[in-house]
Order: structure tokens, then C-alpha cells, then sequence
């Protein structure tokens, strides 16, 4: 099982990137994935997540009508539109994925983890 994220980079505040996590070695259509952040000296937040199907999706709080969560199932990938980012957006975003039809919020809910992409957001 691999996951890579990619798309982080160093944008200015009000600004748009997009993540992508790139997924093998497992039956991508039967997994649910989550985007997850971790900024330094912080825990491990959950951002947002989407069913095996992409029918349903969740979102924190704090990225709710900012950030965008949708997966293409013919290429094995998952993306995170983020449009107006902020500092307090700044952190290491990490996609993880598990089977089954719970789309949870928990880093516990993931078995498979990426290792990251960085995101810095200026102000």
C-alpha cells in the first residue's frame, strides 16, 4: 500500500493550491481517504474525507466552503482544492486511507498514511 501526496508548496494569503494523493497497491474504489494537517508543535488534525464512492464527504470546521475534497477512481487519486488560505492553514497535510463505509474523523479510523506534503501560507 502507497500514498503520495504531492502539490504542497509556499503560497500568499487568499491564495488556491491543490493537493493530490496518488494511491497503489490496494483496491483504491473500496477505500475511503482523509486529508489530515499537522502544523509543528500541534496534533494531528482532521481536514477533510471522502466515501470509496465520493458520495459523501466531510470537512472540519475550520476549511468548510474554503477547501474542496473530490476523488478520480479511474486514476487511483484524491485531491484538495483549498482556495483562500490563511496562515493558521500553514502545516504538513498527509492523506490516509481505510476500507469500509465509515468516513471518519480520527486519525485512529486510517490504516495507511503518505508522508506528507508541506503547506506555508504567508501572510
Amino acid at each position: 500500500v502507497q500514498l503520495v501526496e504531492s502539490g504542497g508548496g509556499l503560497v500568499q494569503a487568499g491564495g488556491s493550491l491543490r493537493l493530490s494523493c496518488a494511491a497503489s497497491g490496494f483496491i483504491f474504489n473500496d477505500y475511503v481517504i482523509g486529508w489530515f494537517r499537522q502544523a509543528p508543535g500541534k496534533e494531528r488534525e482532521f481536514v477533510a474525507a471522502i466515501s470509496a464512492s465520493g458520495g459523501r464527504t466531510r470537512y472540519a470546521e475550520s476549511v468548510k466552503g474554503r477547501f474542496t475534497i473530490s476523488r478520480d477512481n479511474a486514476k487511483n487519486t484524491v485531491y484538495l482544492q483549498m482556495n483562500s488560505l490563511k496562515p493558521e492553514d500553514t502545516a504538513v497535510y498527509y492523506c490516509a486511507a481505510k476500507a469500509g463505509l465509515a468516513v471518519p474523523l480520527l486519525t485512529t479510523g486510517y490504516n495507511y498514511w503518505g508522508q506528507g506534503t508541506q503547506v506555508a501560507v504567508s501572510s
